[in-house]
């Protein structure tokens, strides 16, 4: 087999997800249905990261093997772009596909993650943003939400912060430690409102965690809850004490760097 690497981005409201899941709509399943009738074949595809219902990405990788067969009628990766998003775009599409090591695998080559989380702060909300933003009306204090982000920088135990996924009953409970190499808010400015973005890079993430950061954050600037709360909230273990969970059309799988 040959791998391919493909380089994904969509707009995740229409969709239950990245992963495959029988009777709903998903990345995953539109992906797969297309490159199998393009190629001919069911193809198996490997995410850098299985993104929730609702969540966006303009750098999502994926892997995939064709079989060896195709080198003796060269695979155009270029024609198969083409085909898949005439079937998918423009809710999902394929801005770049090339050839990969044969080792290269999309989830485990991967070195970090990037996530951006837009916030619309404006009294009015945008038509054209509500799809890709959170909408918050009062006004955020963006000094406090920046200096409560260093807390999250280095690795730590995240269960305050992420939904701990289902075990086998006798299965040790799975880790949700992670590595954050950095986090910070941007003022984007007024486009024509007041854009914040939150951006966040790590090793890897759990489940909800970066909605979970956000919705805490946003607490902090609206003055319910101090800054100086967040490394006592991380500390703790314990979901109950972070905030609200951010609404997923803000989220954005931005970028995933490899070695």
């Amino acid at each position: 087999m040959t791998r391919v690497r493909l380089l994904v981005a969509y707009d995740g409201s229409g969709f239950h997800g990245f992963a495959l899941n029988d009777g709903v709509a998903t990345i995953a399943g539109a992906l797969t249905e297309a490159i199998g009738n393009v190629l001919g074949h069911p193809v198996v595809l490997t995410a850098a990261g299985r993104t929730d219902t609702g969540v966006h990405a303009w750098g999502q990788v994926v892997s995939l093997d064709v079989p060896d067969e195709q080198r003796e009628d060269p695979l155009d990766l270029d024609a198969l772009r083409r085909s898949v998003n005439a079937l998918c775009g423009p809710a999902v599409v394929v801005r770049s596909a090339e050839w990969a090591a044969p080792d290269f695998d999309a989830r485990f080559s991967a070195r970090w993650r990037c996530y951006r989380y837009t916030v619309l702060n404006d009294p009015v909300p945008d038509p054209f943003l509500a799809g890709t933003t959170w909408h918050v009306e009062r006004p955020l204090d963006l000094r406090l939400m920046r200096l409560a982000c260093d807390p999250f920088v280095g690795e730590h135990d995240f269960s305050s912060f992420c939904r701990r996924p289902k075990r086998p009953q006798g299965d040790p409970p799975a880790t949700l430690a992670r590595r954050v190499m950095s986090a910070r808010w941007d003022d984007v400015g007024d486009v024509p409102a007041r854009l914040l973005r939150f951006e966040i890079v790590a090793n890897a993430f759990c489940h909800q965690m970066v909605r979970s950061i956000v919705g805490t954050l946003v607490e902090v600037g609206l003055g319910r809850r101090s800054a100086g709360s967040i490394l006592d909230t991380l500390r703790a273990l314990d979901r109950s004490t972070a905030g609200q969970l951010a609404p997923p059309d803000g989220l954005c799988l931005w970028e995933v760097g490899y070695s």
